[in-house]
Order: structure tokens, then sequence, then C-alpha cells
């Protein structure tokens, strides 16, 4: 049943996914919108921008932030303004989900449950991956433990990847975001446009591709996306390196590395864009672009 135009019972509101990397916050915002807008792999910091999925359900309406996963490590510029965006998402949010992984707690995870100490008010644990628990009778301990030592508004056991309790999920969030109308239209589902999102895609491809120090210094940038006469989308990608040792590596023997990724970037963008595509990329080097904030401005990093 729809809910009546916003006289105080619609409730919206931001909430904030967090969690260190590799938990699955990517793919719990995938899975809730149902829609792929935010990529995933096993790369820790996947994610690196902000991005927005919103969710709506009987007039109300709640708005997803998918934050890069937390670390202490800060070394390069990159990491700090991931754990500014982590910091502020927390802030600003009306609701944290707080994902961890439910075979058992890190260290990383308990720096997180202690910054989110003063907000246990507002923060849902989530314990992803519960289907990779074995035997499954080992989850109810694991929770009472959790539950006795912190007191979070609610704890909600999934899997984001087989789409498990979700909907328990949804009910603990909604019933907690505050009443206002609506802040995007029912359609709408990212803030993120289609150059973005064809980014994301091509950056993912090579992330399976690729051994495990490239993608640090690797981001993809679309500079021409545009549909042609025949129909077909034109789009021209730039792949940005901050090593030239590593050009050889993400380009691969003969093109093997770039043409694989960029085959499998093309099937998923024909989905996107709802036609043929024809992809073009190109690898430059730009040296220590993920150490400048300028650089990263200039990237398209939230500076």
């Amino acid at each position: 049943m729809t809910k009546p135009e916003y006289g105080g019972e619609s409730r919206c509101g931001y909430v904030a996914i967090v969690g260190r990397p590799n938990v699955g916050k990517s793919t719990l915002l995938n899975a809730l919108v149902g829609e792929k807008i935010s990529i995933v792999s096993p790369k820790p910091h996947t994610t690196r921008h902000k991005i927005l999925g919103v969710l709506n359900r009987d007039g109300d309406q709640a708005v997803f932030v998918d934050t890069p996963g937390h670390t202490t490590r800060a070394k390069r510029a990159i990491h700090r303004l991931m754990a500014r965006a982590i910091h502020q998402a927390v802030e600003d949010c009306d609701l944290v989900l707080l994902v961890v992984d439910a075979r058992g707690l890190t260290d990383e995870d308990r720096l997180l449950v202690d910054m989110l100490r003063p907000r246990a008010d507002r923060t849902i644990l989530v314990l992803n991956k519960v289907d990779l628990v074995k035997p499954r009778a080992r989850l109810l301990p694991f929770l009472d433990a959790i539950a006795k030592e912190h007191d979070f508004a609610a704890y909600v056991p999934i899997s984001a990847r087989r789409g498990e309790n979700l909907d328990a999920l949804q009910g603990e969030l909604f019933t907690r975001l505050p009443p206002g109308p609506p802040l995007f239209p029912p359609e709408m589902k990212t803030d993120r446009g289609v150059a973005f999102r064809a980014a994301e895609i091509i950056r993912e491809k090579l992330l399976h591709l690729l051994h495990q120090e490239v993608p640090y210094g690797l981001t993809v940038e679309v500079e021409h996306l545009s549909q042609m006469e025949d129909g077909r989308w034109l789009v021209h990608a730039l792949i940005w390196l901050d090593r030239e040792s590593h050009k050889p590596i993400v380009i691969g023997r003969e093109g093997a590395v770039l043409k694989q990724a960029g085959r499998e970037a093309r099937l998923e963008l024909n989905e996107l864009l709802g036609g043929r595509v024809h992809l073009e990329l190109w690898v430059k080097v730009r040296e220590h672009w993920s150490d400048s904030e300028r650089e990263l401005k200039r990237l398209g990093f939230d500076v």
C-alpha cells in the first residue's frame, strides 16, 4: 500500500555504509538498490568515491552512501581523501550500517566500533556473509556475544551476495529514518552519471586481471562518450597509472590484458547504455597522481 503525500508519515534519510575493506559494502549497496551502481572486486579499496544509491519503499526513501573501506593506512593523498569521506559520511548521515564479516571481528572492525560508539543509537550492525559461516549454528553465539559487548540500535545477519535477510535489514532501517518527503525522484537509483559508471566498470575489469601492487596507482577517466548515427555508443577512456613500470603490466604481452579488460567491459557497457559499444582504451602515465590533491581533483575525486 502506497503512503499518501508527505504529512509527517513518510520517512526519508541518508544511510552511510561503512566497514573495513572487503566486507561486502558495495555488494550490499547493489543488492539493496536492486541494480549494480558500485563496482565489486576482491582488491582492497575498490570503492574510492562517495556513491549514492536510492531505495524507495511504500513512499519512504533511503539514500545510501557507499564509502571506501576503512583503514589506518594513510600514506598517500588518496588514502587520506578516502578516510575523510568515511568520517564525513558518518557525521552527515541519519543512520549508519556498520558491515562486518559474520565469521569474526578483526582489529580494524573494532576501531570502527570504537569510532561509532557515540552514535551507537543510530548504528545498525550488519553481519554479512552468513552463507560462509559453517555450521550456521555458530552464528547465534557470535551474535549474542557482540550484542552483550556493544550497544547498537540493531543487529542483522545477512548475505548480500545471496540476498538473504535483506527485508529484515530494510525494516530495521526504515523504521529509524526521520520523517520527511523523498529527496530524489522515485526512478532515480544513483547520483552518478553514465560516464562515471562506465569508467568504474572498466576499472573493475582491470582490477580482476592485475597484480596486487598495480591497482592502487590506477584510475580510469572517460574522456568522451557519445552515440553515433548508427545507434552505437562511442567510448574513449584513459587508464591513468602513477608508475611507468606498470604500463607493460596493464597492457600485457601483445596487449592481451588490455584486450581482455576491454572485451569484458564492453559487454557490461552494452547493458548499461542499452546498445552496442565501441570502446577505445588508452594507457597513460601521470606520476604520483594518487599523492596529489590537485591531480585527484582533476580526475574527479571529491577533494
